[in-house]
């Protein structure tokens, strides 16, 4: 059964939306973030209208995840989002810094081979004892940073029970993780 849908987003004040063809780009207090959308979106003044006529049920699937993408991007460039990550070294004291692109993080297990994690680029990284601090308005780059820098320490072959050095998640995109 085939339905028309159709889906309306508010745009608050503090945002600056603009559409061309199948990209969306919206620029706020914390940034600009741009994307391309597989879908019809009308810019209104105040209000983003999507819609789809005669949708199936990937159609609506689809308008979904493009409405939930957009909210996100909306409330990145408002509020942005914020991952911390914990340094926990047991056995061997780590020493981590950031460069520009990337974090490097030494003697690792007493490893004398640095391990790197990539630092995608509108994330900002600040390293506070055994704190690491991530920000950006781009929620899915802070996170793809975040689980690049916990993969780098993925230890194998060992007892995670007695082997818990390792970089941890501690708070995702403003949540605690217990």
């Amino acid at each position: 059964m085939h339905i028309d849908l159709k889906e309306e987003i508010e745009i608050p004040e503090k945002v600056e939306i603009k559409v061309e063809g199948l990209l969306l780009t919206v620029k706020g207090s914390k940034g600009e973030l741009k994307r391309k959308f597989p879908l019809k979106i009308n810019h209104d003044g105040k209000k983003l209208i999507i819609e789809i006529k005669n949708a199936t049920k990937r159609d609506k699937n689809l308008l979904k995840t493009g409405v939930a993408h957009i909210k996100n991007m909306i409330k990145g460039v408002i509020e942005g989002y914020k991952y911390s990550l914990q340094i926990c070294s047991v056995h061997f004291p780590m020493n981590v810094s950031a460069t520009k692109d990337q974090i490097i993080i030494k003697n690792f297990l007493g490893e004398a081979k640095e391990r790197k994690a990539v630092i995608l680029p509108t994330v900002k990284v600040e390293i506070k004892g055994d704190i690491i601090n991530l920000e950006s308005p781009d929620k899915e780059a802070a996170g793809q940073t975040a689980a690049n820098i916990e993969t780098s320490t993925h230890v194998k072959a060992r007892d995670r029970r007695i082997f818990q050095d390792g970089i941890w998640i501690i708070e995702k995109a403003g949540q605690k993780i217990e």
